[in-house]
């Protein structure tokens, strides 16, 4: 049996009490209002601005974190720009930059753009001008434009092959924020955590931005609101967690609830998101156990028992479990009955989906715990039909829609419930990077079933470092086919395909440079640090 590393934060955000004051916070509210409409000013004749102008300004929000405020502002200058590329025959570095730029942007927010785009910034021979190669922004805007590839433009790996040399080359000769943006390159900027990118780029801005108007000045404002209230919400968490936590005696399960949350700001972090934040952290919260039972602990007639509860759904049903899991059944039960209180009458229907989908999770949790029992080794295939389900991503992809305002409509959970393909590549992509360091750290459980590297070894009778480059390959081939699926599905159910992307960035940052930042907390503990306790300077 597993023991896993205990939580690193204690009860230090079940004390800590956030540093704004009623007043100040109520100050900085009006600031911040009269800020907006300043921004709101910058899209006022529209019509007359370039191309360039419109993508600077949208990345710009963007990065900094306020773009939520301008939706509809940014909707409106995109669709304009979608049809206008920029200054016909321009092919300077500068304009393959705005190029690289409008193509990431629009590709990011649903908008089918060709890759042709670029030809004509090539020689012909096919190559890019020699002149970009010492040219480090329009190089990071390509390297991070290419990215948004689909599964057939296979011409877009020799661009990010190229750009990403170049920018090594050049890495040593730079000079901050240039630097810091080039040493990131293991996460391309469409999948890096939007909170975290905003925490780095108000610093980042600051520097070359001298005269940086509202926006600057916004997004301070705006990042200790927000982060005021997250702070609140963290202690109420914690306080929740600790009770739950110490009264189901589940001592062998992860003690992780800073982590879940750290989770969830990364997928909404607006204020107008807090319902779903704590329902998404409770829940996240009460399936972790419920995996850790079925992985490290449990026995496997246990295991069944505790699957045939789930599939009842009833109190009286605690009755047929070991005593030891009393206690978390009636406690999971009873918890996301809780929920209902916080919907509205038109939107308690969703709770069934929620029930439905645990439910599923458990049927796969049962059946990973089978094959652990009989020492069974799938295929690479038969592995993933199971395993993409089992780390609770097409779960979770329906928990999130669940305090969600009008994104969560009927036909929204409908859609998640019968994992299209965005949901799929979600999971994927989290069994793909969880096992790699699963595989390079060794088994920590000896109930552990064989990882997605471990059956790809077997299956292809190759070496563990071979097999690890394939699924590293496969996890890139996958974050292409959720950037197909996002330019291909219908506009009504974009919003909810974007939660399920954000969901999925943050594996990048759990699994970066082979850790596991969820199963060892402490290296996920100065990026948390930084994002809840260190102050941005306002002002």
């Amino acid at each position: 049996m597993g023991a896993f590393e205990p939580c690193v934060w204690g009860d230090f955000f079940v004390t800590y009490n956030p540093p704004l004051s009623q007043s100040l916070e109520r100050s900085m509210r009006e600031r911040a209002e009269q800020l907006k409409d300043q921004v709101r000013g910058l899209f006022e004749d529209g019509e007359d601005r370039s191309v360039a102008d419109v993508v600077t300004l949208v990345e710009t929000l963007e990065r900094l974190g306020i773009d939520y405020h301008f939706r509809g502002e940014i909707g409106t200058a995109l669709r304009r720009i979608l049809n206008e590329e920029p200054e016909h025959g321009a092919t300077s570095p500068h304009d393959l930059h705005v190029a690289a730029l409008r193509f990431r942007l629009l590709r990011q927010h649903g908008f089918w753009v060709s890759a042709d785009i670029f030809d004509k910034f090539k020689d012909e021979t096919g190559n890019f001008s020699p002149s970009l190669r010492n040219d480090p922004v329009s190089l990071l805007s390509l390297y991070n434009a290419a990215h948004m590839a689909t599964p057939s433009e296979d011409t877009l790996n020799d661009v990010i092959v190229f750009s990403r040399y170049h920018l090594e080359v050049l890495r040593n000769k730079l000079r901050s924020p240039m630097a810091e943006q080039v040493s990131a390159l293991d996460i391309p900027l469409q999948r890096t955590v939007g909170r975290l990118e905003t925490m780095n780029y108000i610093r980042e801005y600051e520097q070359v931005e001298l005269n940086s108007g509202p926006l600057l000045e916004l997004s301070k404002l705006d990042f200790e609101l927000v982060r005021s209230l997250h702070l609140k919400e963290l202690k109420a968490l914690s306080l929740w967690w600790r009770d739950l936590y110490d009264h189901v005696k589940l001592s062998y399960a992860r003690d992780r609830l800073v982590e879940n949350y750290f989770w969830a700001c990364s997928v909404f972090h607006e204020e107008e998101s807090s319902r779903t934040r704590l329902m998404f952290v409770k829940t996240f919260g009460l399936l972790s156990p419920m995996d850790d039972t079925y992985d490290v602990h449990a026995t496997l007639e246990e295991c069944c028992k505790l699957n045939e509860a789930i599939q009842r759904w009833d109190r009286s049903a605690a009755s047929i479990l070991p005593e030891y899991l009393h206690t978390f059944y009636i406690k999971l039960l009873d918890n996301i009955k809780e929920f209902e209180d916080t919907l509205g009458p038109h939107e308690k229907y969703r709770l069934s989906y929620a029930e439905e989908a645990i439910k599923s999770l458990s049927e796969y949790y049962l059946h990973e715990a089978k094959w652990s029992n009989e020492k069974y080794a799938p295929s690479l295939k038969e592995h993933l039909e199971v395993s993409h389900m089992s780390l609770g991503f097409p779960t979770l992809a329906i928990v999130m829609l669940m305090g969600v305002g009008n994104t969560a409509t009927k036909k929204a959970f409908d859609w998640a419930v019968n994992v299209p393909n965005i949901v799929r590549a979600s999971g994927q992509i989290a069994r793909f990077l969880n096992d790699i360091p699963s595989y390079k750290m060794g088994k920590t459980n000896n109930k552990d079933v064989a990882s997605s590297v471990e059956c790809y070894m077997k299956e292809h009778l190759i070496a563990g470092e071979e097999a690890v480059a394939v699924i590293s390959a496969l996890a890139e081939d996958t974050w292409r086919m959720m950037n197909q699926a996002c330019m291909e599905i219908e506009p009504a159910l974009l919003p909810a395909a974007q939660l399920v992307v954000n969901l999925t960035k943050m594996l990048e940052v759990i699994y970066l440079g082979g850790r596991d930042g969820y199963t060892f907390g402490g290296d996920l503990k100065s990026l948390i640090t930084g994002l809840f306790l260190k102050p941005i300077v306002v002002g």
